[in-house]
């Protein structure tokens, strides 16, 4: 399903609908990071791998940010979110 592939939830309960859908898929939930802070939400996620091969080492780093700004019917204290 399309929510299943869609990897965070960003919903209020003054709003019905979920305000972002935000697609995370290959960073594990300990890698995102999600703030609020003026009526601004800021989605990051960082993931670094390192791999030894036969021809040497092998280093893989990924950053993913995102930022948007609430509706103004919503209040900082009312979003959460869901991965």
């Amino acid at each position: 399903s399309r929510l299943r592939r869609l990897g965070m939830m960003l919903s209020s309960s003054c709003c019905h609908s979920p305000l972002s859908l935000i697609d995370v898929k290959g960073f594990d939930p300990k890698d995102v990071c999600v703030t609020m802070k003026d009526g601004r939400v800021t989605v990051s996620a960082e993931r670094k791998e390192e791999c030894n091969t036969c021809t040497g080492k092998r280093c893989c780093y990924r950053k993913y940010m995102k930022e948007f700004s609430l509706p103004p019917s919503c209040c900082d204290k009312e979003v959460t979110y869901s991965v």
